[in-house]
Parts: C-alpha cells; sequence; structure tokens
C-alpha cells in the first residue's frame, strides 16, 4: 500500500516524539512501604475473609498486585536488602541474623536503588527499621534518616508514620523523591497497640483459615500454637494495625496535590504461618526449615493513578530480587552491569504494556533458606535441602495448592523433578 510523504516522515520521527514526550515528564515519586511477617494470605485482597485490611485492599483494589510473589530469602533483614538492592543475600552478605552490630564487608560496597536515585536528583528518606548495621547515620545516598534502636521490637507506628508524614510534608513538588517506611511489624509478640484493635477480633473464631493442630516438626514461636485461636486473634490485631498506617501518607500526597505523580508500593520481607501447616513463624516455624506457599510468598502491591490499571491482578511469577531493576527502569537509571543481578523489570507487565516478543517472562522463581532451596514455575514447585540430600519435597501447585502432597518420590513427576532441580543448580552456580 503506498504510503504519503507526509505519513512516512510523521511516522519515522513518531520514536523521537515519544521519546522527547517520556524526557519531558517529572521523574515519579516513589514511596515503598515494607512490613514483616505477613504472607500474601492474610490480607483481604488476596482472599483472607476474617482479617480486616480494608486500606491495603482499597490500594489493591486501585492499582495492581502480583497473584504470586515469592522472597529470595526468609531472614527479614536480608530479604529487605535483597528488595533493596537487587542481590541475593549470598552477594550482598546481610545474613539471616537480625541486629548486626555493622555492615558486613560485602554489604558496605553494595549498591542500593537509594544511591542511584539519590545520584539522578532523588531526595531520600528512610523510615523505620534498618537493621543492616550502623544504623545511627545516613547511608547509602538516605538524606532524610530516621531509625528505630536495634532493641526495638513491636509495631513502633507512633514513630515511623508520623516521621514518614514529616518527611512527604516537606517535599518540594519540583524535586522527585524515595521514601522506605520499614514497620517491624506485624510481628511476634503482637504487643502494644491500642486495646481497640484487640477489640476487633474478640470474637472472632477464625473458621476460614484452615489453621491445623501443632505438629511435632513445630520450632520457632511453637508456645503460639498452644492456643491458635488466642495467638490468631493478637496476630489480626497487629495487621490491622498497620493496615491503619497507609492513609496518613496517601492523605499526604493527596493534599500536595502529587497522588498521580507517585507510585506507591506495598510488600513485606516474608510471610508467616499463621497456623497454616500446624506451624506459626515462616522458614523457622518447623525443623527442617520450611519454604512453604505461606512463609515465602509476599504482597506485592503497586498504586499509580492513571499509570498503573485499577483491579489489575498480574499472573507473572515475580521474585524479591526483581524489584531492583524494576525501580532502575522507572526513574530512568541504569542498573549497574556488574553487580551479576538475577531480576528484571515488570515494569511493563505492571503498566500493562506488552512485553517484546523475543523476550518473554521467565516460567521459573527461587529461593533459599538456612540450607533449604525452592524452584517454583506455574504448576511446580521443589524444596531441596542440603543440595539434594533431603529430606526434599516437590509439590503439583496447581492440584495441590496448599502444599499438603509430597510427590518427589512419585515417579510420574520425575522428569519434572529432574529439570527443576537442574534449574536449581544453574541458578545456585550462577548467581553467587
Amino acid at each position: 500500500m503506498p504510503v504519503s510523504r507526509r505519513a512516512f516522515i510523521l511516522g519515522s520521527t513518531a520514536p523521537v516524539i515519544l521519546a522527547q514526550r517520556r524526557t519531558a515528564e517529572p521523574k515519579p515519586n516513589i514511596v515503598l512501604i515494607l512490613a514483616e511477617d505477613l504472607g500474601a494470605w492474610l490480607l483481604g485482597c488476596f482472599g483472607n475473609k476474617e482479617i480486616r485490611t480494608p486500606n491495603l485492599d482499597l490500594l489493591a483494589r486501585s492499582g495492581s498486585r502480583f497473584a504470586s510473589h515469592s522472597v529470595s530469602t526468609l531472614g527479614s533483614a536480608a530479604s529487605r536488602a535483597t528488595l533493596l538492592t537487587g542481590r541475593l543475600p549470598r552477594q550482598h552478605g546481610i545474613g539471616e541474623s537480625p541486629g548486626q552490630a555493622g555492615p558486613p564487608a560485602k554489604f558496605r560496597g553494595e549498591i542500593l536503588i537509594s544511591d542511584l536515585l539519590a545520584a539522578s536528583g532523588y531526595e531520600c528518606g528512610f523510615v523505620g527499621k534498618w537493621d543492616f548495621g550502623e544504623q545511627a547515620k545516613p547511608q547509602h545516598g538516605f538524606r532524610a534518616w530516621s531509625t528505630l534502636a536495634a532493641q526495638e521490637r513491636g509495631p513502633a507506628f507512633e514513630s515511623i508514620t508520623p516521621n514518614a508524614v514529616q518527611f512527604l510534608e516537606a517535599r518540594k513538588p519540583e524535586q522527585p523523591f524515595f521514601l522506605v517506611v520499614s514497620h517491624p511489624s506485624p510481628r511476634v509478640p503482637y504487643d502494644g497497640l491500642p486495646q481497640k484493635y484487640y477489640d476487633l477480633y474478640a470474637k472472632t473464631a477464625f473458621d476460614t483459615l484452615a489453621w491445623l493442630p501443632v505438629v511435632a516438626s513445630a520450632s520457632q514461636d511453637r508456645e503460639l500454637m498452644k492456643d491458635p485461636v488466642g495467638s490468631l486473634r493478637k496476630c489480626a490485631a497487629a495487621i490491622s494495625a498497620l493496615d491503619d498506617q497507609i492513609p496518613p501518607l496517601v492523605s499526604v500526597l493527596d493534599k500536595k496535590g502529587i497522588r498521580d505523580r507517585t507510585l506507591v508500593i506495598f510488600t513485606a520481607s516474608n510471610g508467616l504461618l499463621a497456623g497454616r501447616h500446624g506451624l506459626w513463624s515462616a522458614g523457622r516455624g518447623s525443623d527442617p526449615i520450611n519454604l512453604y506457599a505461606e512463609a515465602v510468598e509476599t504482597p506485592m502491591i503497586w498504586n499509580w493513578p492513571g499509570k498503573v490499571p485499577v483491579e489489575g491482578t498480574r499472573s507473572e511469577l515475580a521474585g524479591s530480587y526483581d524489584l531492583f531493576p524494576t525501580l532502575c527502569e522507572l526513574a530512568g537509571v541504569a542498573a549497574p552491569k556488574d553487580r551479576n543481578l538475577c531480576g528484571r523489570s515488570y515494569l511493563l507487565p505492571m503498566t500493562n504494556q506488552p512485553l517484546p516478543r523475543k523476550e518473554p517472562w521467565r516460567s521459573l522463581v527461587f529461593a533459599s533458606y538456612g540450607g533449604a532451596e525452592m524452584a517454583r514455575d506455574p504448576r511446580f514447585k521443589l524444596v531441596l535441602r542440603a543440595n539434594g540430600a533431603g529430606p526434599n519435597e516437590l509439590y503439583d501447585v496447581r492440584a495441590d495448592p496448599r502444599e499438603f502432597t509430597n510427590q518427589y518420590d512419585n515417579a510420574k513427576f520425575l522428569t519434572v523433578r529432574n529439570s527443576m532441580t537442574e534449574s536449581l543448580r544453574q541458578w545456585r552456580e550462577k548467581y553467587v
């Protein structure tokens, strides 16, 4: 079909025009809200019918979420470090034990997303639980700095949320910002909350949460399984209290007229079994360590009016190591090429744009913790311990989403088991 000269010129210059428009747009603001011990299954937007999380549900309903988002490890500090660096614990050096006196040698040289954003003109702020050592002084491009004492436990909402609000209120419209709000909750012992939150669940039976009586392998927080319903009432209170920390932040963004220029992200460093499988904690809730879905899968919610689709649910398997390259692409900064990153940006899927035809989304996510390793694809999940010495597990998560039936020794799945074992070996050896 013949093409007119005018159409040819307009067509040939369209990419340039689009690039100029993209360049002209102000850099987006980013608010990253982190929780601990909060599996995706505990939120209403992921199907929970008894724990009240109306604000997070609204954030998800007016934005998008991943149906399956896995952390790379179950150590809370190590997992947060992966979110901020895109690197695995064996790469960034933050171990599984909390409260390190100083950052390990590896972490001192790490590049956090805040380092890159600060260098590109962002005002970066950190509020809440740092837990990477030397928390008395600002680090890694964060100029606004308000961290909790290393020994401080409990919700600490009375300091975290006001300090986060103060940071947002002080921002100038012309300067983009990146704010991390890091909550050390909801986590055991679930105390120190206003009584109204405990009253919310005083008569709740939690009939729909499918908790089971304590099992012989129960380990960390086993004592909470002596009274599962009583423990769930306190845990649910802490989750609802965390949920109430969302509106003050969004309200400031609305008041300043920058809501449509600000991406709000909510996620957690690790999940929680909370009675599922007869266990309470996450990975260390059992001996041997487990990597059940309730412990590994965390919420990843994006809310950005006009940019992220409302009521969106993404089916891609995403990992916590994907956030770093995603934020790099979002802010227009180059991810460092010498970091051996295993993640990939999901900015296009999360904004409902197609991926390049020759670069489809991968089919596997990986995690490791305390000698246990996991590989998961859309149908199967493999857990190896002690480099395959066992005990090992294989689940058909499509038919058995609660991971009750171990198919590792089922000859019917031998090919799948061997293929995923090889994929896990390659991942282990490639990303060091």
